[in-house]
C-alpha cells in the first residue's frame, strides 16, 4: 500500500493540493492512482453498456408484462447507482442487488442454462464496486455478454499522457457493437459490404455466366424476329413506305402485333394506306405527324381511328410545306444556317407545334431587322427550343436558340461563336 492510500483522501483534498504537498515520488504515485481510478463519463458508460441495454430493454418485452416491469424497475435502480458513482466527491455507494430478464439468441441459448421457452433468461447479480468501469464490467460478465470492447477503455486508462488531460475523453468513432445487430435483427452494414465485395461479379464473369441463358432466349426469339422482318418488308414494298420505326424499345412480340394490326387494316381497307406513300411510319403513343414529317400511329388506337387519321394526311402535308417554307426564310435571315430537329428523349414535337414555334421566331426576326451576311453561317445548323432563355452552343456544333431570344443579342452570339461552331462541326463529321 502506498503513502497516498494511507494518508490522503481524494474526496477531501483537491488534486492540485495533493501535488503541491507531496514529494516527487509521492506525486508520481498520486498521478498513477488518479489516472487508474478516473471514472467513465456518462457517454462512455452508456456506450460500454450498449450490448446490455439491447438485451434487457423493456421495449423488447411487450408481450411479457411481468418481465417488462421487472426490467424497468431494475434499470431505474441501476441508473441511480451509476449516477451516484459519477457524482463529484461521492463516497462508498451502498450495494444493490438487481434482477434482469436477458434476451438470448439461438446460439447463446444453446450454451446457457435456465432459458425460458419465450427466449430469455433470468439473471441476478450484486453491484458493490465503487467505480463505473468495474461496475460496467461486472454487469456484462454477470449477463454473459461480450466484454471485448472494454479492452480499449482499460488500455486508455492504463496509458495516460499526463494528468492535465486525464479528464478529456479519448476520441473514438462511434461504432455499433455486434450484439446490437444480434438482438435487434438488423443487418450489419459492414458485414453486408464484405459479403457484397466477395460475391460482386465482374463484367467478364457476368457475361460468361449469362451466356447460356442469353443464347437460349436469342434462339427462342429467332422465329419472331424473322416474322417481324417479313411483315416490315412487305408493308414497305406494298405501300412504298420509306421506313417503319418505333418510338419506344418495345419487345419483338409487341412490335409484331403492331405490324400484324397494320397488315390486317391493309387487307380490309387498302385504299386508306395509299396516303402513307413516301412517309416513314412511327408507332408511337399518339397518332399524328411529328416535326420531321413522319406519320405516327398511336399503339392504343383502333383501326377506325387510324383510317380517319389517314384521311387527314393531305392537310398535314400542306402544313409541312408551310413549315419547310418558314425554315427557308429563317435560314436566309440567319446567314444561311440550316434549321434542324434534334432527336431527344421525351414527348415528340408535333408538326402543328413546330409550325407555331417557327412562326413566332420568324416574326421576331422580321420585326427587329437582323443584319447578318447572307452566307456568313452557311454550313452551320440551328435548333429552336421554347424552354430556354439564352442561346448556347451544342457540343456537336449546333446553335441552340430560344424562340424568345432578342435578335440583337442573338446576332452578337452567332458572330462570336461561328468559328467555334465550325470547329466542333468539323470534329463531329470526322
Amino acid at each position: 500500500m502506498t503513502w497516498f492510500h494511507v494518508h490522503l483522501c481524494p474526496a477531501v483534498m483537491s488534486v492540485n493540493t495533493l501535488l503541491r504537498c507531496s514529494t516527487r515520488l509521492q506525486r508520481k504515485q498520486i498521478t498513477s492512482f488518479l489516472v487508474q481510478q478516473r471514472a467513465l463519463s456518462g457517454a462512455e458508460a452508456v456506450n460500454a453498456l450498449r450490448p446490455f441495454y439491447f438485451a434487457v430493454h423493456p421495449d423488447f418485452f411487450g408481450q411479457y408484462p411481468r418481465e417488462r416491469e421487472v426490467n424497468e424497475n431494475s434499470l431505474k435502480r441501476l441508473n441511480g447507482y451509476l449516477e451516484n458513482l459519477q457524482k463529484p466527491g461521492s463516497k462508498v455507494v451502498r450495494p444493490v442487488k438487481l434482477t434482469f430478464y436477458v434476451r438470448d439468441t439461438k446460439e447463446t441459448a444453446e450454451r446457457q442454462a435456465g432459458i425460458f421457452p419465450s427466449g430469455f433468461r433470468s439473471v441476478t447479480f450484486m453491484l458493490q464496486t465503487n467505480d463505473v468501469l468495474s461496475t460496467v464490467t461486472n454487469i456484462l460478465t454477470s449477463c454473459s455478454l461480450p466484454v471485448e470492447h472494454m479492452k480499449e477503455l482499460k488500455e486508455g486508462f492504463g496509458t495516460p499522457k499526463g494528468l492535465p488531460n486525464a479528464g478529456v475523453p479519448i476520441y473514438r468513432p462511434i461504432k455499433w457493437d455486434k450484439t446490437y445487430y444480434t438482438f435487434t435483427g438488423f443487418r450489419d452494414p459492414e458485414q453486408e459490404l464484405q459479403e457484397a465485395r466477395q460475391v460482386e461479379p465482374t463484367l467478364h464473369r457476368w457475361l460468361r455466366n449469362s451466356e447460356p441463358e442469353a443464347t437460349k432466349k436469342h434462339n427462342a426469339s429467332l422465329p419472331r424476329r424473322e416474322e417481324l422482318n417479313r411483315l416490315k418488308r412487305e408493308l414497305c414494298e406494298n405501300f412504298h413506305l420509306s421506313d417503319i420505326r418505333w418510338q419506344r424499345s418495345w419487345g419483338v412480340a409487341h412490335k409484331c402485333s403492331q405490324l400484324q394490326s397494320l397488315s390486317r387494316l391493309s387487307h380490309q381497307n387498302p385504299e386508306a394506306l395509299t396516303h402513307l406513300q413516301g412517309h416513314t411510319v412511327v408507332f408511337a403513343d399518339q397518332s399524328g405527324m411529328n416535326a420531321s414529317g413522319d406519320v405516327m400511329l398511336g399503339t392504343m388506337d383502333v383501326h377506325h381511328q387510324w383510317t380517319k387519321f389517314f384521311q387527314q394526311l393531305p392537310s398535314y402535308r400542306r402544313l409541312q410545306q408551310q413549315t419547310d417554307w418558314l425554315k427557308g426564310r429563317i435560314s436566309d435571315l440567319l446567314g444561311g444556317s440550316e434549321v434542324i430537329q434534334l432527336e431527344k428523349l421525351g414527348p415528340i414535337q408535333l408538326i402543328a407545334e413546330h409550325y407555331s414555334t417557327l412562326t413566332t421566331f420568324h416574326n421576331s426576326l422580321m420585326s427587329r431587322g437582323l443584319r447578318l451576311h447572307p452566307r456568313s453561317l452557311h454550313g452551320l445548323t440551328v435548333v429552336l427550343e421554347n424552354d430556354r432563355s439564352a442561346p448556347s452552343l451544342h457540343e456537336m456544333g449546333h446553335f441552340i436558340i430560344p424562340t424568345s431570344c432578342d435578335p440583337r443579342k442573338l446576332q452578337l452570339f452567332l458572330q462570336r461563336h461561328a468559328s467555334e461552331a465550325r470547329s466542333r462541326a468539323l470534329h463531329r463529321n470526322r
